[in-house]
């Protein structure tokens, strides 16, 4: 098994990784290269990121748990949108994505509906 940049580019049972192409997201004010497509999750633990959010009450570290979309640690703040599940949330090129700190509240713009 090969590993580059912290991605698997040849598996065992799963083969070579398919030639995709590769945007740049912004992460807590840093770009990443990321594979178009991919989850945003896949992108972060390529880049070495592993701590996604912090819990409320006792600031505890969280990042990738069940990579299907059924809990909260993955969350992240997506485009100024909060408790986005990165797991399943596909790349897309310059989007930014923030650590969050707890569960947020989205608040509605100024310029928003009421």
């Amino acid at each position: 098994m090969q590993i580059k940049n912290m991605r698997i580019e040849e598996h065992p049972i799963l083969g070579k990784l398919e030639k995709r192409p590769t945007i740049k997201i912004e992460v807590d004010g840093k770009l990443i290269e990321a594979i178009e497509g991919e989850p945003i999750a896949a992108a972060l633990m390529a880049a070495g990121k592993s701590v996604f959010r912090y819990t409320r009450k006792r600031k505890e570290p969280r990042g990738v748990f069940c990579a299907i979309g059924q809990c909260t640690d993955c969350m992240m703040t997506v485009d100024d949108l909060p408790n986005v599940r990165t797991c399943i949330t596909p790349v897309r090129n310059g989007m930014k994505v923030r650590t969050q700190d707890g569960p947020e509240i989205r608040r509605p713009a100024a310029n928003e509906g009421s």
